[in-house]
């Protein structure tokens, strides 16, 4: 996989199409019933305007943990390929960061963004993987790069979790199903940092929140 340290940014037009007057999403949600699959980690999450506590938030996987495989998916020179989780973390040091939703506001107007901006910082700093993992199809995937006028070169993959399977194996599925725009089961919002495939950094955020799970954070935890 190619690791340039070419830092990209939004061209104006992608960024007036995710102008600041898209319409705000709310991700609280439910957790999927899922069976134990290790110990949960409390970790940061979004806190409220009308209060200071913290919630805690709990996931399968923990820091300290081997991350699970899984096959996602991307298009790459207009050919569909395939990717497993091990071939993107094995003897590397790697960032993955799940968007509850490609389109959606804040991943389109921020988050994807940050990364896609600090992602020569990061490199900088020897980070050597940096994926976005989104529940959609690759299609959608690709459609929402090139919607954002994201570069080949920007150093970020976009990668297809459309069956749920990392995120299912990771514990981090909330179902919106009961929201009216149609999202059903997708991730929460998260950002961490793996090496050799351990997961040294785990940041997630309670549903869509977006707080603790920037490119930002990732740089200050790199040091």
């Amino acid at each position: 996989m190619a690791t340039t340290t070419t830092t990209a940014s939004l061209s104006p037009a992608a960024c007036r199409r995710f102008a600041l007057s898209s319409p705000s999403l709310s991700f609280s949600s439910r957790r999927l019933p899922t069976s134990p699959a290790g110990p949960g980690l409390r970790l940061r999450a979004a806190t409220s305007s009308s209060t200071t506590r913290r919630r805690a938030v709990v996931a399968a996987i923990a820091v300290g943990n081997k991350l699970p495989d899984a096959t996602l998916s991307y298009f790459e020179d207009g050919d569909l390929k395939t990717v497993t989780v091990a071939d993107l973390t094995a003897g590397k040091k790697a960032v993955l960061f799940a968007v509850p939703g490609a389109f959606t506001p804040t991943c389109s107007q921020k988050h994807l963004p940050g990364f896609v901006e600090k992602a020569g910082e990061l490199r900088a700093r020897g980070v050597d993987t940096i994926a976005c993992v989104s529940v959609n199809d690759a299609f959608v995937m690709k459609a929402w790069k090139e919607a954002l006028g994201i570069a080949d070169d920007a150093g970020v993959m976009l990668l297809s979790d459309g069956n749920l399977e990392l995120t299912r194996a990771l514990g981090v599925e909330m179902d919106l199903s009961d929201k009216p725009v149609g999202l059903g089961v997708r991730s929460r919002r998260y950002a961490l940092l793996a090496e050799d495939g351990v997961v040294k950094v785990l940041n997630l955020e309670d549903g869509g929140a977006f707080t603790t799970s920037s490119a930002e954070e990732i740089l200050k935890a790199l040091g």
